[in-house]
C-alpha cells in the first residue's frame, strides 16, 4: 500500500514538473499530448473560401474560353489560362497568415483519381469516333503501347544515372526511377488537341494523338502501380518478368471487366422498360459505368482500363437501347462533368505550385528531367514511325497503285508535330503523389514542375508548329446532330452536298465526339440533319404534356435515327473490313452480337434496305 501511494505522489510531481498549472500554455509530452485541435464551425467557414476561390478560378477559365471563342483567338487556349490562373492565386495564399485554405485547395490524388479523373476517361471512351480510332488503330495501338514502354524506360534509365552521379545529393533506386519516367509518360494533350479542334486540323493526325493518350494514360498508370510493388527489392531478370506478366494481367483483367459491364447494361435496357423512366434510366447507365470503375480498383486492377472499355462497348451497343431522351441526356452529362474536370485540374496544377509546402525544388534535377523528357518522346515517336511506315510500304507493296506504297503512312511532319504532342498532365502529378523513399519530396516537386512547363511551352506555341510543319487544315465538320434542341447552329450541311470546285462528296471524320477529351462544351459544334430529326422526332419529344401515359414513353431510335445509326454502322464496318484481322470481328459483332445485344435489329434492317433501295 505504501508502495502504491509513493508510486501516485511520484506520478503527480513528475506530472506538474512536465505541465505548470500556472503556465497558459502547457506542453505535454508523450502519446497523452492532444493534437491540434479547429473549431468544427471555423474549419466549415474555411473551407466554404476555399471553395469558393477554387469555383471563381473555373468560372474565369470558362469565361476566358467564351471570350477566346467569340474573338476568334485559336493559339491561346483556357487550360494555359487556367494553370496561369491557379499559379497567380496559389501564390497570393502562400504569401497571406494562415494555413487553412492553403490546405484545402491542396492537389489531393484521392480526389483526382476518385472523382475528377473517371469523368473525362467515361467521355472519351463514350464519345469516341470509333470509325477514326479503329481506322488507325495499329499505328495507335504501336505509339500507345511499345510508345509508352520506350519512353518511361529511357526516362527511367536517365534518370537513374543522373542520380547515382550525386550532384543533387538525393539517391534514387532503378525502380523509383521507372516509377518516375512512368508518371512523366502520361501524355495528356489537352490544349494540343482542342487547338487542333478549333482549326480543323487533318482527322487522321487529331485521331492517332488522341487515340494514343486515350490509351496511354491507362498504360502508364498500370506500369506505376507495378512498379510500385517492387519497391526496394532488387531488379533482376526475374523480378522483369514478373513485372511484364503482372502488367498484362492486369490491363487484360480490367479491359474484360469494363466490357462485361457494357454489355450488362445493354442487356438490362433491352430487356427491361425502364426506357418509360428517362430520369432513372439515366443515372442507372451513369452509376452502372462508374460501378466498373471502382469494383475494378476493388479488385487491384486499373479502374482507367475499365471504365474506358465500358464507355466503349455502352456506346457500339447499350446507346441503341436507350430512350431517346436518355440518349441526349447521356451525352451532355458526360461532356459536362468532363469539361468541369479538366478545368478543376488544370487549376489545381497551377495552384499546387505553390500550396505544397513539402516541396523541394531542384534546378539541375528539373532542367535533366526536362531534357531527358524530350529524348524519351524522341525515342518513342520517330523510330515507331519509321516501323510503320515500313510496315505500310511492306503490307501495300504488292498492290497495282505505286502510290500505295510510296506514300507514308505517318510522314515527317506529322511525326513532329506527334513528338510536339507529348506534353505532360495531371496523371503524372496524381501518380508521383503515390511515390516512396527519401526523394518523394524532390521528385514530385520536379513532376509538378516539368508538367506546368510542358503544357505551357508545347501547348502554347502549337498554332506556330501547325503553320510551320504545313500540317493540313480546314478540314470541313459534317457532324450529324443528336440533339433537336440546338441554338444558333449554322444552316446544316446535308450527307450529299458537293462543295464548290470539288468533284466527290466531302465527308469530314471529325466528330463532336473526337473532341470529347480536349473540349466538349465549350467548342462550338456544327450539326447535320437538324431539320431531318425534328421532322421525324416522336410527337412526345414536341410536347412534354401529353395526357397519355403510353404516349408519353420516349420511344426508342425511330427508323429515320435508325438509318442513321445503321449508315455509322455501315461505315464503321466497312472500315473494318479493310483490315483482313478484323474481318471475323466484323462477321461475329453483326451475326453473333448485335441480335443478342440490340433491341432495335429489325428496324435497323429494314432501314438498310431502304438505304440501299
Amino acid at each position: 500500500m505504501i508502495r502504491l501511494l509513493a508510486l501516485f505522489f511520484a506520478r503527480q510531481i513528475l506530472a506538474n514538473e512536465i505541465t505548470d498549472p500556472t503556465d497558459e500554455n502547457p506542453v505535454l509530452v508523450g502519446p497523452e499530448a492532444p493534437e491540434e485541435e479547429t473549431n468544427p464551425l471555423t474549419e466549415e467557414i474555411f473551407s466554404s473560401w476555399a471553395l469558393f476561390i477554387v469555383l471563381l478560378l473555373v468560372v474565369s477559365a470558362l469565361w476566358s474560353s467564351y471570350y477566346l471563342q467569340q474573338r476568334r483567338v485559336k493559339s491561346i487556349h483556357e487550360t494555359v489560362l487556367s494553370i496561369f490562373y491557379g499559379m497567380f492565386v496559389g501564390l497570393i495564399l502562400r504569401v497571406t497568415p494562415g494555413h487553412y485554405i492553403q490546405d484545402a485547395v491542396k492537389f489531393n490524388s484521392g480526389y483526382f483519381f476518385n472523382f475528377l479523373l473517371p469523368p473525362i476517361i467515361l467521355n472519351s471512351g463514350y464519345e469516341l469516333h470509333q470509325a477514326n480510332f479503329f481506322r488507325n488503330i495499329g499505328s495507335i495501338l504501336t505509339f500507345a503501347i511499345p510508345g509508352t514502354f520506350i519512353s518511361a524506360i529511357v526516362l527511367g534509365v536517365i534518370l537513374f544515372i543522373w542520380t547515382k552521379l550525386g550532384l543533387d545529393g538525393i539517391d534514387v533506386s532503378l525502380v523509383d526511377a521507372l516509377s518516375v519516367g512512368a508518371t512523366l509518360s502520361a501524355t495528356d494533350p489537352v490544349t494540343i488537341l482542342s487547338i487542333f479542334n478549333s482549326y480543323k486540323v487533318d482527322p487522321k493526325l487529331y485521331t492517332i494523338i488522341f487515340g494514343e493518350s486515350l490509351l496511354n494514360d491507362a498504360i502508364c498508370i498500370v506500369m506505376f502501380e507495378t512498379c510500385q510493388k517492387f519497391h526496394g527489392q532488387a531488379v533482376s531478370v526475374s523480378s522483369v518478368l514478373k513485372g511484364i506478366g503482372l502488367f498484362l494481367m492486369t490491363f487484360t483483367v480490367s479491359l474484360l471487366i469494363g466490357v462485361v459491364v457494357g454489355v450488362f447494361i445493354a442487356l438490362v435496357l433491352k430487356h427491361s422498360l425502364i426506357r418509360r423512366y428517362p430520369q432513372i434510366e439515366t443515372c442507372l447507365v451513369l452509376l452502372f459505368a462508374y460501378e466498373s470503375y471502382f469494383f475494378s480498383n476493388g479488385c487491384h486492377m486499373s479502374g482507367i482500363v475499365s471504365l474506358l472499355f465500358c464507355g466503349i462497348t455502352m456506346k457500339h451497343y447499350a446507346y441503341f437501347n436507350m430512350s431517346r431522351r436518355t440518349q441526349i441526356a447521356t451525352k451532355y452529362i458526360f461532356q459536362l462533368l468532363a469539361q468541369l474536370s479538366e478545368n478543376f485540374i488544370f487549376i489545381y496544377l497551377g495552384l499546387s505550385l505553390f500550396t505544397e509546402v513539402e516541396l523541394v525544388f531542384r534546378p539541375m534535377l528539373i532542367i535533366v528531367t526536362t531534357i531527358s523528357i524530350c529524348i524519351s518522346r524522341w525515342c518513342a515517336v520517330f523510330p515507331l514511325s519509321r516501323l510503320i511506315n515500313w510496315t505500310t510500304r511492306a503490307k501495300h507493296k504488292g498492290g497495282s497503285s505505286a502510290i500505295n506504297y510510296t506514300q507514308d503512312e505517318i510522314p515527317p511532319n506529322y511525326q513532329m508535330m506527334i513528338f510536339w504532342a507529348g506534353l505532360r498532365g495531371a496523371v503524372g502529378v496524381a501518380l508521383a503523389m503515390g511515390l516512396q523513399g527519401e526523394a518523394k519530396s524532390s521528385l514530385l516537386a520536379t513532376v509538378l514542375v516539368v508538367v506546368v512547363l510542358t503544357v505551357i511551352l508545347f501547348g502554347g506555341t502549337t498554332a506556330g508548329m501547325l503553320e510551320t510543319l504545313n500540317i493540313r487544315v480546314g478540314v470541313i465538320d459534317e457532324q450529324e446532330s443528336d440533339d433537336e434542341f440546338d441554338i444558333e447552329a449554322p444552316k446544316p450541311m446535308q450527307l450529299n452536298q458537293i462543295i464548290p470546285g470539288a468533284t466527290t462528296p466531302v465527308y469530314s471524320i471529325y466528330s463532336d465526339a473526337a473532341g470529347s477529351r480536349s473540349r466538349t462544351g465549350s467548342q462550338q459544334s456544327f450539326y447535320n440533319n437538324e431539320d431531318e430529326d425534328a421532322a421525324d422526332a416522336p410527337p412526345d419529344m414536341n410536347d412534354d404534356e401529353m395526357t397519355s401515359d403510353l404516349d408519353d414513353i420516349p420511344p426508342m431510335a425511330n427508323q429515320a435515327q435508325s438509318s442513321k445509326i445503321n449508315l455509322q454502322s455501315m461505315s464503321f464496318n466497312n472500315l473494318l473490313s479493310m483490315d483482313d484481322h478484323a474481318k471475323w470481328f466484323t462477321h461475329f459483332d453483326e451475326q453473333v452480337l448485335k441480335p443478342v445485344l440490340l433491341d432495335n435489329l429489325t428496324e435497323n434492317n429494314n432501314s438498310k434496305d431502304k438505304i440501299e433501295d
